[in-house]
């Protein structure tokens, strides 16, 4: 059960302010992201390349406290105040796991990569590292938001040569462009399945398939 009040938000950027004792791998004044699903780095999920669902900082939208202690480390007026999937961003200071912050280049802007904490990694990583589309193969795109373009990146930089965008909304192909996208089909423009126009337009159905529609 969710524990209230508590301080929501999971994508940011960030600079260390201080350590907790044993903590080796940051120290203050680095940059850093938090990241709701950490790495503990013992488990066999932390040590396998096909999984990252580690078995001690997977993401928890229930647990409101820190996790060695269970305790929080917010509070306003004596009262406590719960923390959120381990990241509670929505703060100009937070508290995290160890596990749960990637140091970054400090030459990168914060107010650029915060994205890289979830939409990013979410929508590359995915296509990258679990669909794994082959040089030359394709790929449908099911939402052109930012883990779609993510996805989109994906699939470019892994070669797809054919990388098909599906929207609701037309004006994201420019957009998507950008991002490797090369044809664009909007369900509400055919009188038939999306999946049927798109197993048409490539005589059979692509290679891969990335759903980043959220529904």
């Amino acid at each position: 059960t969710p524990l209230f009040p508590r301080i929501f938000g999971h994508e940011a950027g960030g600079i260390v302010e201080s350590v907790g004792e044993g903590v080796t791998h940051l120290k203050p004044g680095d940059h850093a992201l938090p990241v709701f699903t950490g790495e503990c780095g013992d488990c066999a999920h932390c040590k396998s390349e096909e999984s990252n669902m580690c078995d001690l900082l997977r993401i928890n939208t229930d647990r409101g406290v820190m996790i060695h202690d269970s305790k929080t480390r917010f509070s306003i007026k004596g009262q406590p105040i719960y923390h959120f999937v381990g990241t509670s961003t929505f703060s100009e200071y937070t508290v995290v796991h160890a596990g749960c912050v990637a140091k970054v280049n400090p030459a990168a802007p914060l107010d650029k990569i915060c994205v890289l904490s979830c939409g990013i990694c979410t929508g590359l990583g995915a296509t990258v590292n679990v669909a794994k589309p082959k040089p030359g193969s394709s790929v449908a795109i099911f939402g052109l938001g930012a883990v779609g373009l993510a996805a989109a990146e994906g699939a470019r930089i892994s070669g797809a040569s054919r990388i098909i965008g599906v929207d609701l909304v037309s004006s994201r192909f420019e957009e998507a462009k950008k991002f490797g996208v090369n044809e664009f089909v909007n369900p509400k423009d055919h009188d038939k399945p999306v999946q049927q126009v798109i197993a048409e337009m490539t005589n059979g159905g692509v290679d891969r398939a990335v759903e980043c529609t959220g529904s």
